[in-house]
Parts: structure tokens; C-alpha cells; sequence
């Protein structure tokens, strides 16, 4: 639908914009991208003929753009600049009826049924229809933008030129008009160029994306082939991380502050306290947690951590609803706090520090094993899923990528299983040694401070602590949960 082939253009006979190419299938969204002043506001102006271009050209339907006639190219290409005047006082209807202009033989002198849908429809689209008769200068900046986007929809072009369309847009409009505009593509088969400066929406809304350094062209192609950390930082000049988004197969990024970060205090098994109910950890400073917990499971941040203990016949298809309602009655934050239950009573729990020379971890365990299972048989088993448990909680003072919180939690699985054998703990369906019970939950935290340890498997020095550490306070776990047993028979 649209093509661009070694565009150059600038003001003066001076080139912002040098060499660019790209193609654009009809019902497809490009976002144009860059820090201010790489030349995407010049672009786009190239393209929609408002600045003529030094070299290259621009074609529409394989048919050359300078051979259509203003109003033929109106009804093809719809433009919604970055800045717009208001010379004149309008009411919304007047400004978003101009967008029929293409349409009318002399100045209005034909407005037809099909030009006034257009209008009510887009204006109902951007949510602008209670504004008809309002004047344009007494409308917010966001509204105000809403009224310039439903201009360019009336105008029912084939292509739509777009200089950051969510500019002065609450979170919420944003989404309307970005929803809006990915319907117009996907439905109408709509051709979308957009300039965005917010690099997370782009990414989310858009098929392709181009990335300008200088006028030039540094990035062209699917968002997971664009946005890629070491090339934005190196563009923009700006530290950033990226990370996948939890619902879109969409890269996201994430700023990150160049002042160091405070230094958090080195995790003991001192700071861990054991009341009747739960279990504590409170910090000063948020660790890095990744955790199966029934409160605040994942990946995130959290200073306060709970193992609490629970009667073995809780309702579990209530049982996020009831941790909820635990912490608030116990004032702690929902947001701050993990929180894992256990039917095995606190006093019960073993806690041990491990060390090395680059690094120390504190484990805390809580091992219910009378409902223990071998997770290769469960297959056989038709039993409903009930309290088992065992609780894993693994502290590291030092600083993990991603990759070695996923290994952590391999490398504390193994271990605990490893503990398992070693005490002869039996699947009473099956008699086979087991491998954990039906509701083991673990948890991996970080201070996230010091010289990053990139892995974490066994034979990784902090994986080494991990293996040690989980086996052996498992051990002591399992065997003061066995003595309890037996005290309760005795």
C-alpha cells in the first residue's frame, strides 16, 4: 500500500532525514521511533508531501505520489501533525467536519449523508460526541488531540499519518486510541505510520518498527528485532532494561536510574523471627523474589515475607480470597508482602546460614511430608489436591540475572528432593520414594546487591550454597516434623 524508497529531505536543501526506505502492507502498523531530533517528525512530513523530498520518492498503490492531485491524495492519506493551530474559534463539530473537505465539490456545498455518518462516527469512536457544540479553546490538550484524531478518521483515507497520536492522552484515552486505530488497521484495512515516543506502546500496537539515529535508518522490522536493550540504550543514550510482557509476545522496557542503589543490609538468620502463626522476614530494603506463594506468586519486589501456618482443612478454592483478608486484619502491606501456607506448626521450622568467600544465603524450610507424593506417579492417584507442606525459602545477598532465579529454583528442587531420598520418604499410594508433596511452594529472594552472578546452577558457587543449604536444613526440617509425630502419638 505504501512504499518509501531512499527518501533524503530536510528544510534549506540541509538533509535530516537521509536514505530511508521501508514498505507498509495495507491493515499494517509502523511505528517511526527515535530520540528528538533523529528526523521522524521530517519523515513523515516526506511522506505526506508537506516537505518535498531531496531524493526518493514515495509511492501509493505502486502509483508514484506526486502524480495524485491534492484532493485524490487527501482521500488516500489522512495527516494528524504533532502540533496543531487554532487560528480560529470552531466548535468540535466544524473541526472534525473538515476532514470531509476531500469529499465536497465546492465548500460544503455538497455534504451528504454518507459525510455526516462519517463525522458522528468518528466522533463517537473518540469519545467526543458530548463535546459537539463545544468550542475548540475551551477543551483540554487531551480533548483537544481526541478532535484532531477523529478529523483524520472522518476523512476515511486509506492511509493514516499519525505525529504522536497519544500525545497529551491519559492512560485510559491511550488505550482507546490506540485500540481504535489497531481496529481501523486489522477491520478496514486501514495503513498506519505512527511516530511514538512512549517505545512500550509502540511496540504493543504495531507490526513493524523503525528506528532513526541521526536521519538514518538504525532498526527496521518485527518490535522483538528492534527493541533489543543494548541497541535502545546505545541510541537513546539511556540505560534501560527489557523484558517480555506478561500477556503479549511484545518486548517492554524499563528505565533504569544511573545513581547507584542503596546498599541493602546482609540477610542473617537472625532477621528471620518465628511467631505462632507465621513465620517472618522484614527488611529494610525490598529483595528480589520469585516465588509459587498463594499471596503475590512471581516475579517482583517485596520486603516482608511469611510463611504462615494454616489448620490442614482450609477451603482451598477460597484460599487467595482468605490470605487476603489475613493481611489486611494483620495490618501487613498486600503489595510488600509474599506469603506462603504451611500445616506444619512454626516451632517446627529449620533455619540455617551458609557461606563462601562471594557470597552467603540464609534457608528457611517447613517440611509437612505425611501427605508426601512421587510426582511420576501421580498419574495413578484420583485424590483431590490437599495440604502437604513443604515450604522453601532461600535467601541470597548478592545480585542475580533473571536466568539465575530460574536456575536457583532447579537447583533448591533438586536438593529438596535429594533430602527427600535420603530420609526415605514414601508416596503411601504408590510406596515409592517421594519427590515432595501436593502443594510444595518456593520462594528465591535477592538483595540484589554487589557483582552480579549471572547463574545458579550446582556447580555455580552460589549454586553450590543453594544445594548444600536446601538438603541439609530439609533434613532437619523432616526430621523435627517426624519427631513431633512421634510426640503426639507418645
Amino acid at each position: 500500500m505504501l512504499k518509501v524508497e531512499n527518501i533524503s529531505g530536510g528544510y534549506g536543501g540541509v538533509p535530516i532525514v537521509k536514505n530511508v526506505s521501508f514498505k507498509v502492507e495495507k491493515g499494517k502498523i509502523l511505528g517511526i521511533l527515535g530520540p528528538n531530533g533523529s528526523g521522524k517528525t521530517t519523515l513523515l512530513k516526506c511522506i505526506s508531501g508537506s516537505v518535498s523530498p531531496l531524493e526518493g520518492e514515495v509511492h501509493i498503490e505502486e502509483r508514484n505520489m506526486k502524480t495524485y492531485s491534492t484532493k485524490d491524495l487527501a482521500k488516500k492519506m489522512a495527516v494528524l501533525p504533532q502540533l496543531h493551530a487554532n487560528g480560529f474559534s470552531s466548535t468540535v463539530y466544524d473541526a472534525v467536519s473538515l476532514g470531509r473537505y476531500p469529499y465536497q465539490t465546492g465548500f460544503f456545498s455538497s455534504w451528504s449523508e454518507a459525510d455526516e455518518q462519517a463525522v458522528v462516527s468518528a466522533m463517537i469512536q473518540t469519545d467526543i460526541l458530548k463535546y459537539r457544540d463545544t468550542q475548540m479553546e475551551f477543551l483540554s490538550g487531551g480533548e483537544q488531540q481526541r478532535v484532531f484524531i477523529a478529523q483524520a478518521l472522518a476523512q476515511s483515507s486509506q492511509i493514516l499519518l499519525l505525529d504522536e497520536p497519544t500525545n497529551h492522552l491519559d492512560i485510559a484515552h491511550q488505550k482507546q486510541i490506540l485500540d481504535l486505530i489497531r481496529k481501523e488497521a486489522t477491520e478496514c484495512g486501514v495503513t498506519v505510520v505512527s511516530i511514538f515516543h512512549d517505545i512500550n506502546l509502540a511496540s504493543l500496537y504495531c507490526d513493524d518498527l523503525l528506528l532513526l539515529e541521526n536521519g538514518m535508518v538504525k532498526a527496521y522490522g518485527p518490535p522483538h528485532e528492534v527493541v533489543l536493550q543494548e541497541q535502545i540504550s546505545t541510541v537513546y543514550d539511556a540505560q534501560v532494561s527489557t523484558y517480555a510482557h506478561p500477556e503479549m509476545p511484545k518486548p517492554q522496557i524499563t528505565m533504569m536510574p544511573s545513581e547507584q542503589a542503596v546498599r541493602q543490609e546482609t540477610v542473617t538468620a537472625e532477621h528471620i523471627q518465628i511467631l505462632p502463626a507465621y513465620i517472618q522476614l522484614k527488611t529494610d530494603k525490598a529483595l528480589k523474589v520469585i516465588s509459587s506463594a498463594v499471596h503475590n506468586p512471581g516475579m517482583g519486589w517485596y520486603d516482608t515475607l511469611l510463611n504462615r501456618s494454616i489448620a490442614p482443612d482450609i477451603d482451598l478454592a477460597h484460599v487467595k480470597e482468605e490470605a487476603r483478608q489475613f493481611l489486611q486484619e494483620q495490618q501487613f502491606s498486600s503489595t510488600n508482602t509474599v506469603m506462603m501456607l504451611t500445616a506444619v506448626q512454626t516451632n517446627l521450622a529449620a533455619i540455617r546460614s551458609f557461606s563462601h568467600e562471594t557470597c552467603s544465603i540464609v534457608v528457611m524450610v517447613t517440611a509437612g511430608v505425611g501427605n508426601a507424593v512421587d510426582a511420576t506417579r501421580t498419574f495413578e492417584r484420583d485424590d483431590l489436591p490437599h495440604i502437604g507442606t513443604i515450604n522453601t525459602w532461600v535467601i541470597i545477598n548478592g545480585k542475580l540475572t533473571d536466568e539465575a532465579f530460574y536456575q536457583a529454583m532447579i537447583t533448591a528442587t533438586e536438593a529438596k528432593t535429594k533430602a527427600l531420598a535420603e530420609q526415605q520418604i514414601r508416596d503411601s499410594h504408590t510406596g515409592t520414594i517421594a519427590t515432595g508433596t501436593a502443594t510444595d511452594s518456593l520462594l528465591i529472594a535477592a538483595t540484589q546487591y554487589g557483582e552480579e552472578m549471572p547463574y545458579a546452577g550446582p556447580i555455580t558457587a552460589v549454586g553450590k550454597l543453594i544445594g548444600q543449604g536446601v538438603f541439609e536444613t530439609t533434613l532437619t526440617a523432616i526430621e523435627r516434623y517426624k519427631q513431633s509425630k512421634i510426640n503426639e502419638k507418645g
